[in-house]
């Protein structure tokens, strides 16, 4: 009990922290337009004598196959079972409009020439590595992919996936995938040019989301998150111990920022902690960068090197 009560805390802190460095912002006056277009339900819905007035109006959904194809997938079993599901969860997708409405204005604030993207819904049969596509003036959404962690159609998924199948981590993968529109990754090898990498992706989502859970920002569960935090410092010597930082060791990507169900510093922690922890270092750093700069811009982080970055942050894990 002793144990948990000082994670909760320990949490409620470092979240208490985090929020201080994207303060929030008034956009209740930047006006955003969010278009959503429900494809999954005309798709599913359709015929054989509505396909072709579908096929022109979404042309590049449709590559050029025999329309006997298109008419099958509509009365797959399995498609169809995740179509219903789907509508389940979502229903007319007015609480997420809201969420993404939200979600535009702070991006608009940011960057002022963001013009939002349409929105397309659809079903793409469990495709995790497409759950949102930002293409141009086009924005494609995996229903089929946000339809509850503990879903039994993700049975087949390793748990460190599944667990943000979620609805609730719709509007962070938009947030992700746009701010991929302004965010320019560094093309050095080096570790640190990496990490800090991931750490301003995850600050201009603290810009964009400022009312979201810092876990959910990074994906990790609570008590992943926790244990982030509670073992910073220890996180931080092993890196330094081990001169990571300015290594170009291709391996340490797949270690500590790849998508895994634990990082791999080969110690008997292991299994304990959540993948990624070097995504989640990089926030660190970034955002004790912003502290320490309050009057830098989000538009100026970006355009500020990873060795500057570090330097000024005058990082120092928590004690």
């Amino acid at each position: 009990m002793n144990r948990l009560l000082i994670l909760a805390i320990v949490l409620f802190l470092s979240v208490s922290c985090k929020t201080e460095i994207a303060k929030k912002v008034d956009v209740s006056k930047i006006e955003v337009a969010v278009s959503v277009s429900r494809f999954e339900q005309k798709f599913y819905e359709a015929d054989e004598k509505t396909l072709p007035a579908l096929k022109n109006e979404f042309p590049y959904l449709f590559p050029v196959q025999n329309d006997s194809i298109w008419l099958n997938k509509m009365k797959d079993k399995e498609e169809r079972e995740l179509y219903n599901k789907s509508q389940e969860v979502f229903g007319d997708f007015e609480s997420e409009k809201a969420q993404i409405a939200d979600l535009f204005k702070h991006v608009k604030y940011e960057h002022p020439d963001f013009e939002s993207p349409k929105i397309i819904t659809l079903i793409t049969n469990l495709d995790y590595q497409s759950k949102i596509v930002y293409a141009d003036s086009l924005l494609f959404v995996s229903l089929d992919m946000y339809l509850g962690k503990n879903s039994e159609v993700y049975q087949d998924f390793p748990v460190y996936l599944s667990q943000n199948f979620d609805k609730s981590q719709l509007v962070v993968d938009m947030a992700s995938a746009i701010s991929d529109r302004y965010f320019m990754p560094e093309k050095s090898r080096q570790f640190l040019d990496m990490v800090i990498g991931a750490g301003k992706k995850l600050v201009m989502i603290d810009h964009y989301l400022p009312s979201v859970s810092d876990a959910q920002k990074i994906g990790y569960s609570e008590a992943e998150y926790a244990w982030a935090v509670a073992n910073e410092e220890q996180i931080w010597k092993y890196f330094i111990e081990n001169k990571l930082l300015y290594s170009t060791d291709s391996k340490l990507v797949d270690r500590f920022m790849a998508d895994a169900p634990f990082s791999k510093f080969y110690i008997d922690i292991d299994k304990e902690s959540p993948g990624r922890i070097g995504v989640w270092l990089g926030w660190q750093i970034v955002s004790a960068y912003m502290s320490n700069n309050n009057d830098v811009t989000l538009q100026q982080l970006l355009q500020t090197d990873a060795e500057e970055i570090f330097n000024k942050s005058k990082y120092k894990p928590k004690k």
